[in-house]
């Protein structure tokens, strides 16, 4: 079930800290400088076991002559109305402020669970500067310190209830498969090529979150769940947030999918758009099989082919070991190749390899070429095992997991996508103290 949480305020309250806080990561900016962040910034995180994905948005002014002022608005509303819950951020040093009312109204119009969140209380006579707040009519305070890290485990621990208080679906155990990319590539023409075959076997189900449908697919011996997202919205509200509307419905999409097929126009190549989507799909753990569609509108020389596919794995590097199919939608050339791919991949990611079968087959490789010594510290991996989860993860337990480097960390993933074939699936290895 996808969970997501957006960030929204005024500039230069903490959404940015706070989001790298939360993701763990440094991938949004942090600047003094109000409105620093223009482009959305998309995150993964879990709390007592429960992921959920975070979005940081812009800030939000009204009356400024800031030009990115309108897109921002919009992008921020788009935001707020993807979201599961929403997080308010004002900031307790600079106190109310208008701009917090303009936010407010904007928030109350939200039918989601919002969560006031006073940020840099970072110490304890700060505390009654929240007071103020109470103002914007919201029933409880969350204090916290974005930059520490105080009050943000409460605040979390309330955040996870709300997700966990939702109502699930029944949704039949077969495979979903979304289809990703940029918009124009032909997600919705590939969707309506497959179904305009078989068109009375198509059975349209409610999905386990708003505005997801997945429409059953069963022909040509494949099952599966097309996770649906084209045409939910009115055209008036994306037609000036189009590459932004497109981020937003494919993290609904590829949380709610085994499968992602990544689209791409084969007219413009990979773009940083495309790139992002794949980062996203292989952060969630799910299969990829990137599809190259209007292959037949490129003039062909005898090595374009190739050409065309190192440059693909030249971009979405490290994690190069992933399918890549050259189709045209439109003249239906390999399209049930795609289905045919994806169905391998999820047939990959499910696989579940015996504890002695690893010991068998993979420990003795390790044992022949064990990391690097450190200062004279060998490290010995002396057991290994993969852990129940919908996708590969192993542990490999040893003597000092500190000193196991990143190379090393490739060269046993590498052994297991050979081993065991996990082309287009993101596989996870962690080594444990034994």
């Amino acid at each position: 079930m996808s969970n997501i949480i957006a960030i929204v305020g005024r500039p230069n309250v903490g959404k940015s800290t706070l989001f790298n806080r939360l993701t763990g990561e440094r991938d949004a900016i942090v600047d003094p400088t109000s409105g620093v962040t223009r482009d959305r910034h998309y995150g993964r995180s879990d709390w007592n076991g429960i992921e959920f994905s975070v979005i940081d948005t812009g800030g939000l002014v009204t009356g400024s002559d800031d030009v990115f002022e309108e897109a921002i608005r919009k992008q921020v509303e788009l935001a707020m109305e993807e979201a599961d819950v929403i997080l308010f951020m004002v900031d307790v040093k600079e106190g109310l402020s208008p701009l917090d009312e303009d936010v407010a109204d904007l928030i109350r119009r939200s039918p989601k669970r919002v969560f006031l969140v006073a940020n840099k209380v970072d110490t304890g006579n700060r505390s009654s500067d929240t007071m103020e707040f109470y103002a914007l009519g919201f029933e409880q305070i969350y204090e916290i310190s974005a930059v520490n890290g105080s009050g943000t485990g409460d605040l979390l621990d309330d955040v996870v209830k709300e997700f966990s208080s939702r109502t699930i679906e029944e949704v039949p155990d077969v495979p979903k498969i979304a289809f990703i990319g940029r918009p124009n590539v032909g997600k919705s023409s590939m969707i309506n090529a497959l179904l305009g075959d078989e068109r009375n076997i198509v059975t349209p189900i409610p999905g386990t979150t708003r505005d997801t449908i997945y429409t059953r697919y069963n022909s040509f011996g494949f099952d599966f769940l097309l996770v649906d997202t084209a045409g939910v919205r009115k055209k008036g509200k994306v037609t000036e947030n189009i590459e932004f509307y497109s981020v937003m419905r494919s993290i609904r999409a590829i949380e709610n999918s085994d499968i992602c097929i990544l689209m791409l126009d084969a007219t413009q190549g990979i773009e940083s758009q495309d790139i992002n989507l794949f980062g996203l799909a292989q952060k969630n753990h799910k299969g990829i099989v990137v599809v190259v569609n209007k292959w037949d509108l490129v003039e062909k020389e005898n090595n374009t082919h190739k050409e065309y596919e190192n440059l693909i794995r030249s971009r979405i590097a490290p994690f190069t070991d992933v399918p890549i199919i050259f189709t045209s939608v439109l003249n239906k050339q390999r399209i049930h190749k795609t289905l045919e791919t994806a169905s391998q991949v999820h047939k990959s990611r499910s696989q579940s390899i015996p504890t002695r079968k690893l010991m068998d087959e993979i420990l003795p490789m390790l044992l022949d070429n064990p990391p690097p010594a450190v200062k004279g510290k060998f490290v010995k991996v002396k057991y290994v095992t993969q852990l129940k989860l919908a996708y590969p993860a192993f542990v490999f337990f040893c003597n000092m997991p500190q000193y196991v480097g990143e190379p090393y960390r490739r060269f046993v993933e590498n052994r297991l996508r050979e081993h065991y074939g996990f082309t287009g699936v993101p596989i996870e290895i962690y080594f444990r103290q034994k």
